[in-house]
């Protein structure tokens, strides 16, 4: 798992890593986006205005910003979440995340590429009825022998797909089962509770076996050069154009499984800048802004012809402290390094409000959260005592590295640099590239750095594993508490998800109590578009679907 984290984690935390760079070699300049209004409002076409395009539409391989718009266009799961109404917007939905014990594997699924699936109560096999007649974008038929295909590559490239696969214990290509022309099953040794919730995961789509191999070659024998910049998926859409930062067209398959999605072209453009993709927003050039700065969003509230759909989401953003750095190595800073922490100045001056304090070591919309072992309110002379206890009764100096592409990031560390002088904490700020700003986070040599995350698995144990088994690439923070390691283990080995709730509890209020994280904020999911654009949803793996959308009648 170590390996295969190594450029993947739980696949959403590049995407923000990266978010704002402007540092694309021939990104789009903003003169070269329509200035005419009605441009983006052509019925039929979809404009987006995004901080990069796709670098590869291999999700074995890349998490980048554009990426997963691509993925989630170009190919399809074999299950999807049911979808419901967002509870706090009206007209937006969400996936149905929650617990539900009458259900198969205890959630809300229903099939997709699947037409119907089987599961064993205790976890350790799933089998799949697939539906007939479906065709890949080349024209090929869905079979089981695609779906066999799939998971033959996750084995044979490790990297992304080998992270799944140590997520599920499938420890041999032969647990995947040709049962038939159009049943397939994924048979474990040991159960899993994730065996049905990994399923429509962004990063699970089903490739399109028999073109993959007639592309294939001794030297590639899994179409990576092929799949890297061309698509061999049954999804609602194909690639149409795709010219690295510039922009990516995609065009409306009229002979997808499910009907011809309404917005017949998307045209996916590169536009570096939060302030240049708000403006072409509010000067309706574009339909869609992504990965807006909460000031603008705040701005853009209040301008005729945009709307803004707030969802609560699971994005976190938190302070690493690595444990394997004097003085991090004790608990009692790490403790204090919190209580010094101005959340609340934060989430107001920020955040503009937008945020929600993170109170907790996991996404809040997940069933299992708890912030019942929240102690760290601003106290910084709790904070004083807490340093003395621990040897530094003069405080000490460290370095917080920061991304100096995520806006955000420095004026937080700004605050809590003045901060951490009430405490006698000297803090010296390190402003790290965008482009290199992932690496010094996955190496681990940092007494402090920020980062941005989600796991894309609504599961208790599965966003506790990410961060907090110390055997997990994403364990940035070198956390190591042998019982948490014990809790999440044994978590994975069973079924029973009022057991595995229990378990998560308490490794929850070991984690708070030992401070592995100076805790943030929940930024929360803010789709800006036109008014009279429709049909938005929010995905755990915080990206939209083009297939989603409709234009008002």
């Amino acid at each position: 798992m170590r390996e295969t984290f190594g450029r993947s984690a739980n696949l959403s935390r590049r995407s923000l890593l990266k978010a704002g760079s402007g540092a694309a070699a021939g990104a789009l300049l903003p003169s070269a986006l329509p200035t005419n209004p009605a441009a983006a409002a052509t019925p039929g076409t979809l404009v987006v205005a995004a901080p990069a395009t796709p670098q590869s539409l291999d999700s074995n391989f890349d998490v980048s910003l554009g990426t997963f718009e691509a993925v989630a266009a170009l190919y399809d799961n074999l299950l999807e979440f049911k979808k419901i109404p967002d509870p706090k917007v009206p007209g937006a939905f969400r996936e149905d995340i929650a617990d539900h014990p009458d259900k198969p594997g205890g959630v809300n699924v229903q099939g997709k590429l699947a037409e119907s699936f089987e599961l064993d109560p205790n976890g350790t096999w799933i089998r799949f009825q697939l539906r007939k007649g479906v065709k890949s974008n080349w024209g090929n038929e869905l079979t089981a022998e695609d779906v066999k295909w799939t998971w033959d590559r996750k084995f044979g490239l490790k990297a992304i797909g080998g992270f799944y696969l140590s997520t599920l214990g499938l420890e041999k290509p032969e647990g995947v089962k040709v049962e038939g022309p159009y049943t397939v099953s994924i048979n474990l040794d040991h159960p899993n509770p994730l065996l049905v919730k990994l399923q429509p995961n962004l990063y699970a789509p089903i490739y399109d076996s028999k073109k993959c191999k007639e592309v294939a070659t001794a030297d590639d024998p899994w179409a990576r050069h092929f799949i890297e910049n061309n698509s061999a998926g049954f999804g609602p859409y194909r690639l149409d154009q795709l010219q690295r930062g510039q922009q990516a067209v995609f065009k409306a398959r009229p002979d997808y499984y499910l009907g011809k999605p309404a917005m017949d072209t998307v045209i996916f453009r590169e536009v570096p800048t939060s302030a240049t993709r708000a403006a072409l927003l509010q000067g309706g050039a574009v339909d869609i802004a992504q990965y807006l700065q909460p000031l603008e969003i705040v701005r853009l509230r209040n301008q005729q012809g945009v709307k803004i759909d707030s969802v609560d989401a699971s994005f976190m953003i938190w302070l690493e402290l690595n444990s394997k750095i004097a003085p991090f190595d004790n608990v009692k800073v790490r403790q204090a390094m919190n209580f010094a922490f101005p959340q609340e100045q934060v989430l107001k001056t920020v955040f503009q409000g937008l945020g929600e304090p993170l109170h907790g070591c996991m996404p809040n919309i997940y069933a299992g959260y708890t912030d019942k072992f929240w102690t760290y309110n601003y106290d910084p002379e709790r904070a004083r005592a807490l340093l003395k206890d621990a040897g530094f009764p003069s405080g000490f100096k460290t370095s917080l590295a920061y991304n100096a592409g995520d806006p955000v990031q420095e004026p937080i560390a700004i605050l809590y640099q003045t901060a951490l002088r009430a405490i006698g904490v000297d803090l010296q700020l390190k402003k790290v590239p965008a482009a290199t700003f992932y690496d010094a986070v996955s190496q681990r040599k940092q007494p402090m750095i920020f980062y941005v995350d989600s796991p894309w698995c609504p599961d208790v144990g599965y966003s506790m594993t990410l961060y907090f088994n110390s055997q997990s690439f994403i364990d940035y923070s070198n956390y190591k508490n042998d019982e948490v390691d014990r809790l999440l283990r044994d978590t994975a080995r069973t079924a029973d998800q009022a057991a595995r709730l229990e378990m998560m509890t308490k490794a929850q209020q070991i984690v708070m109590s030992e401070a592995p994280w100076v805790f943030i904020a929940f930024p929360g999911y803010h789709f800006a578009h036109r008014a009279g654009l429709e049909g938005f949803t929010y995905y755990t793996s915080n990206n939209i679907r083009f297939q989603d959308f409709h234009r008002a009648a």
